[in-house]
């Protein structure tokens, strides 16, 4: 017996059939003896369908209305759910992230968790009850609506658990858990048992579909245990802890790659002190992250930098450098969407000497040029060519893993 946070993603809802199936997954639970608490997002393609719907009558709606918008996609889904759950017999109510307590900052469409007033949660599962909460939603200190941006579900439900203090946080999803890599790209990828917060945390933030980064760095930091596992298959996931346990060989847990990347390459800029900081600090300002970073040295023209960033904010970091070009002082400004950033992730990479070299020799074998590279303690990561991206993920997964 114990408090069990169940989070579904939107395949996991996406019509009656999966829902009545959902329910029955969260009532078999509270029969186990558990109290529960499920987070939901949206069915399949709404948030989709609704933003959609909101360029058909204004591209250019403020962030707060469309917040006020996409969170009822969330709302559906726990509505529904709590019906099927009735349906069932059992006692349940659904939640809208306000009732749940779930307080945000004021920014809008990619707010971030304030504090959780459980009050409300803890009330209601003291009367026996199963409650349903949506994911992704918050309201701000004006009683505004807010989301926490895509992924954003996943957060939702280890914000509860942390603040529920809760017996485990288990992420129902399309996957039966973290593989080492894509098994739609790498037939032959393997599901990891275990994998470390800080190996999830370099796989989500790499392109890794499974876990939203933000929940990972908050499961962390509250050490809360995770699970990873399928809604579909009903297969043991993957549990994602501080510590995990792997054979000796086994210092690489994943190959993970990312398409929706761009990279910026500012030419000639003056070798000067404080350059740097103009250009990233102006970036920042404005909220644009960036990832890799490589500064070449100095030529007659001055020097080069590059940098990627993700490629939904190119168009406004390309604008927004050419508007301060002449105060940058850079010569001309070139950008590439056409690339991908292809990482291998490990905890043990730091007692073993050579992972670059395997990498670089997988990718010198198939012919695949790199781009960029950029290093951690248990991260390698290179930009190559998009059209070169799943090839480099198979040849990459063959060579450390091809051994078993």
């Amino acid at each position: 017996m114990g408090l069990i946070v169940q989070k579904f993603g939107g395949t996991s809802v996406a019509d009656a059939a999966r829902l009545r199936h959902v329910a029955e997954i969260i009532t078999d639970t509270y029969k186990a003896g558990n109290q529960v608490v499920a987070v939901l997002s949206a069915q399949g393609d709404t948030t989709d369908e609704l933003i959609e719907k909101a360029n058909e009558i204004n591209p250019l709606a403020s962030n707060r209305e469309m917040d006020m918008l996409l969170s009822t996609g969330e709302q559906m889904s726990v509505a529904l759910c709590a019906m099927a759950i009735e349906a069932l017999g059992y006692p349940v109510i659904s939640l809208t992230g306000w009732q749940a307590g779930m307080v945000t900052n004021t920014v809008s469409r990619n707010a971030r968790i304030k504090k959780v007033d459980t009050e409300r949660i803890e009330t209601e599962l003291n009367q026996k009850k199963i409650v349903i909460v949506t994911g992704f939603q918050g309201i701000n200190r004006y009683d505004d609506i807010t989301t926490l941006g895509r992924g954003g579900s996943d957060t939702s439900a280890v914000a509860l658990a942390a603040s529920l203090r809760a017996d485990l946080c288990q992420i129902y999803t399309d996957v039966d858990g973290v593989y080492t890599a894509d098994p739609r790209i790498v037939k032959d990828a393997r599901k990891l048992d275990e994998v470390t917060y800080n190996e999830m945390l370099e796989l989500a933030t790499l392109g890794a579909q499974v876990l939203h980064n933000r929940s990972v760095e908050m499961a962390k930091k509250y050490n809360v245990k995770l699970e990873v596992l399928s809604s579909f298959t009903g297969h043991p996931g993957t549990k994602v802890k501080e510590v995990a346990k792997r054979m000796e060989k086994s210092y690489i847990s994943s190959v993970a790659k990312n398409v929706n990347i761009a990279r910026i390459a500012l030419i000639g800029v003056p070798n000067e002190i404080g350059t740097s900081f103009k250009v990233f600090s102006l970036l920042a300002q404005n909220h644009i992250n960036v990832d890799i970073i490589l500064q070449g040295i100095g030529h007659e023209e001055g020097k080069d930098i590059c940098f990627t960033v993700a490629q939904s904010d190119l168009e406004a970091a390309s604008v927004l450098l050419r508007e301060h070009q002449e105060s940058i002082g850079f010569g001309r400004l070139e950008t590439n969407s056409h690339i991908a950033k292809v990482s291998v992730v490990g905890a043990g990479m730091m007692n073993h000497p050579g992972v670059a070299a395997t990498l670089f020799e997988a990718l010198y074998d198939a012919n695949i040029n790199i781009n960029m590279i950029s290093t951690s303690e248990i991260k390698i990561s290179v930009l190559v060519d998009e059209k070169d991206a799943e090839k480099a993920v198979q040849v990459i997964h063959d060579k450390f893993f091809s051994m078993g």
